[in-house]
């Protein structure tokens, strides 16, 4: 293998790791925006039934009757 060689795998798995390091971001602002959204919901009132509460969610408990 050449230096030519090693030079350009070594850009291909450093450009491997940014691309996962985007996808995994923009997967948590995905779900941030979601979470806001609902807490937006909630905090105008426009849904009328009963919510979980935003500590049992991030606990990952279920309040629904």
């Amino acid at each position: 293998m050449s230096q030519g060689q090693y030079v350009a795998a070594t850009y291909a798995v450093v450009f491997a790791f940014v691309l996962v390091y985007v996808a995994i971001i923009a997967a948590k602002l995905a779900r941030l925006q979601r979470e806001v959204s609902d807490l937006l919901e909630l905090a105008r009132g426009r849904d009328g039934r009963r919510r979980p509460s935003a500590v049992a969610v991030a606990e990952g408990a279920d309040e629904r009757p």
